[in-house]
């Protein structure tokens, strides 16, 4: 059992954390929205937190509106565009919890004063998605939740190291899980959405021998609700554990990315996939807190063209876009002339520019703002059109209820405006995460102190202007941000040495129009392999089918040694140096 940080949130009625002048006696209402004002700055100075001691996220998002509201829309399930089926809150409410009285008859429990078993939530946008999330939630354990395109290995990882005591999955899931249940002993409950098979059993079966009705957990705003792993740039990808108020800590974000949601006729989609911090937190957990429908269409392969067709038939209003998104169907859209008139348009991951805002405007008639954040702390930064026009290349400005600064990493101390440091977040905060998951040390480095008080770093570059908004600039580490994803180098590194034919290998990001940067492995080959075109597309599919589809390098380079330190370590600066002369030409 993972022990808390020691700035772990104070939870309760006119919570004051610090000095940072974001809260004050609230109204006992968590899902009063941000309120606008004339001003960012006034928006911002008269945000007040209110963060009760009891909280829990199934509750909020399903039992709330099922109980005041039981036919108003929750999902839009969309097999294709005229394959839909209709969610209400009431069947969202019976069906989650039909699947928590199914996984507590199989033992899945909270321990009295403990932390809950996890549960791994292994599918795509579908209804029976946001059920488990809501079930587990409600049974006071943690979900994890995990994507359909990850290997084996990314699996196993983040199975064994979260001691998984259950998982919800499909055939394919399924498949994947099966050779790895020999080293995942704490592993006892598998249930497949499409039937049984071996040791998996029938969800639909085994949820309708339930009762409809199931108490939730009382549950602390404190207690542990979600597990979502993050790639870093050394060992494997660390498990960053938030606390129910998480979705609490989301919403001033959500609301202000997307001008002040939701309004009356909101209806919501993003082609994030649940399973990321940005489709969960930024998009599915904050629309249904407030009661608005989402539409859940799980894309087999993102297609610009189908994304306008369903933005359009299904009268979308608000989207989640991530950048590689955009850029897609801004090609699409100025070769067919495709539009989707929007309410709002939010993206992050990376900076848009002049050219794909302006486009936005045209194609979306509204202005997208950007956000930003990680999965350890998130939807911190954002602009806002409803308040103030956006300025191409800056993020936007700290969200109402945080405090956000550029420091130096080493004393604490903001920089000056315009002087380069690193993009930190003041801590105690309502969206930070607990801890990261038995890793003791890595949430230790997570912080540093300073004169205002404990600041959590980001481990991103950035500069503020004398208006007080952030413009990021770089990372401090060797993380690839490509299509919105953060990939961790020693994760594919570690893959591609299990291939018979790398010796050694490298990963770096390198520049890319579309993805912002693309990865890219520099292999050392083994002494009885031939670099060739045949071999690097091998060692792709390799990593590939291990890992996940947005980790595998598409560029596969060999080299005859790594550039490394004394003590062995790779300099990867030296692999993005050869990839930067290239590009130069010289």
């Amino acid at each position: 059992m993972p022990a808390r940080h020691c700035c772990a949130l104070r939870t309760g009625l006119g919570w004051q954390p610090g000095n940072n002048r974001m809260a004050r006696a609230g109204t006992g209402q968590v899902d009063e929205m941000l309120k606008q004002f004339d001003s960012f700055a006034e928006t911002y100075a008269n945000f007040a937190w209110y963060i009760p001691e009891h909280f829990n996220i199934g509750h909020d998002i399903c039992d709330k509106w099922a109980d005041r509201f039981p036919e108003r829309t929750a999902i839009l399930d969309v097999k294709a565009i005229h394959d839909v089926r209709e969610i209400s809150f009431a069947e969202l409410k019976a069906r989650s919890n039909r699947l928590a009285n199914a996984l507590r008859r199989r033992g899945v429990a909270c321990a009295a004063g403990g932390i809950g078993d996890r549960v791994g939530v292994l599918l795509p946008q579908r209804v029976e998605t946001a059920a488990a999330h809501i079930a587990i939630a409600k049974l006071g354990c943690i979900s994890i939740p995990l994507f359909t395109l990850f290997g084996v290995e990314a699996l196993l990882h983040r199975l064994k190291d979260s001691g998984a005591k259950g998982v919800i999955t499909d055939r394919t899931g399924v498949g994947k899980i099966l050779p790895l249940l020999a080293q995942l002993p704490e592993l006892k409950v598998i249930m497949s959405v499409d039937g049984a098979e071996g040791p998996a059993e029938d969800f639909d079966v085994a949820c309708m021998a339930e009762d409809d009705r199931f108490e939730p957990v009382a549950t602390r705003a404190e207690d542990p609700a979600i597990l979502i792993y993050t790639s870093g740039t050394t060992g494997n990808p660390k498990g960053a554990l938030h606390a129910h108020r998480v979705l609490l800590g989301h919403l001033p974000g959500v609301e202000i990315s997307h001008d002040f949601f939701p309004q009356p006729g909101d209806r919501i989609w993003t082609p994030a996939d649940w399973a990321w911090i940005g489709g969960l937190l930024d998009v599915l957990m904050p629309a249904l807190h407030h009661g608005v429908t989402v539409v859940a269409q799980r894309f087999q392969k993102f297609s610009a063209a189908d994304a306008f067709e369903l933005m359009t038939s299904l009268q979308v209003r608000n989207a989640f876009l991530p950048p590689t998104a955009l850029k897609m169907m801004k090609i699409e859209s100025e070769k067919l002339g495709l539009t989707a008139p929007m309410r709002s348009v939010a993206s992050g991951g990376e900076a848009l520019g002049a050219e794909l805002l302006d486009w936005g405007r045209k194609a979306f008639g509204v202005s997208i703002n950007e956000f930003y954040g990680q999965t350890e702390c998130n939807m911190i930064v954002s602009s806002c059109a409803a308040l103030e026009a956006p300025v191409p290349g800056v993020m936007g400005r700290p969200v109402p209820g945080h405090v956000v600064d550029v420091i130096d990493p080493q004393t604490g101390e903001p920089r000056p405006d315009g002087a380069e440091g690193t993009i930190a977040v003041l801590s105690p905060d309502p969206v930070m995460f607990l801890e990261y998951w038995n890793n003791r040390d890595a949430t230790d480095a997570k912080f540093v102190s300073g004169p205002a008080g404990s600041w959590l770093v980001t481990g991103d570059r950035g500069q503020r202007d004398g208006e007080g908004r952030i413009r990021f600039v770089g990372r401090d580490d060797d993380v690839i941000n490509s299509a919105g994803y953060r990939i961790g180098p020693a994760e594919i590194e570690s893959c591609l040495l299990g291939h018979p034919a790398v010796r050694n290998a490298g990963v770096v990001g390198k520049p890319d129009s579309l993805r912002g940067e693309v990865v890219t492995a520099f292999v050392v080959p083994g002494d009885q392999y031939e670099p060739s075109r045949e071999l690097a597309d091998d060692i792709a599919a390799f990593v590939k089918s291990r890992l996940a589809a947005h980790e595998y390098p598409r560029d596969v380079r060999f080299i005859a040694e790594l550039p490394v330190t004394t003590t062995g370590k790779i300099i990867r600066n030296r692999l993005r140096e050869i990839l930067r002369d290239e590009a130069a030409g010289t």
